[in-house]
Parts: C-alpha cells; sequence; structure tokens
C-alpha cells in the first residue's frame, strides 16, 4: 500500500493533516488511532478465543467424544442463571482410631 507512496506524498499528506486539524489536535488524533487499533486486535483475539469455545462445544456434542478438561472445570466453576447455590459441603473427619 506505501510501497508505491515516497517520502515527498507522505510529508505533503501530513502537512495537509496538520492545517485541517492543527498542531493542539494532533496528539489527541493519535491517541484516538491507537486505541482504536489496540481495540481492533483485541477484537480479533477475542473472536478466536470464541471459536476455540465453540469448537470445543462442538466436540462435545460429537457421540463418543470426551471434553476438553479446561472446559469440564468451567463448566462446574459457574451454575447456571437463576439456580440456587449449592449448600457447602462438610469437610470429612479423618478417622478415629
Amino acid at each position: 500500500m506505501f510501497g508505491s507512496m515516497g517520502i515527498t506524498e507522505l510529508v505533503l499528506i501530513l502537512f495537509i493533516v496538520l492545517i485541517i486539524f492543527g498542531a493542539g489536535k494532533l496528539p489527541q488524533l493519535g491517541e484516538g488511532l491507537g486505541k482504536a487499533i489496540k481495540g481492533f486486535k483485541k477484537s480479533v483475539h477475542e473472536a478466536d478465543a470464541i471459536e476455540l469455545e465453540a469448537q470445543q462445544a462442538q466436540a462435545q456434542q460429537q457421540p463418543g467424544a470426551q471434553p476438553a478438561p479446561d472446559a469440564a472445570v468451567a463448566a462446574q466453576a459457574v451454575p447456571p442463571a437463576g439456580t440456587p447455590a449449592p449448600p457447602p459441603v462438610a469437610a470429612a473427619e479423618p478417622p478415629k482410631v
């Protein structure tokens, strides 16, 4: 994309942006652009994680497939919404000799 653009073209574009927005707005524009790029990268990584979870769920639905250990732990850790919390389990006492 920038391979065909030379230094002269980039300086001209920067000069036009400087005239339009002014020197005071350039740091704010750079910050906004940086946050937008960071947010985009974060959403791409989250989309990959969502796809991985969907693949694991699909593998669990197949007959004979064994669930992944981390998925089983995550399923046990969070009860479905609207269900009452289970009663606390009492610690087992060691047998008396």
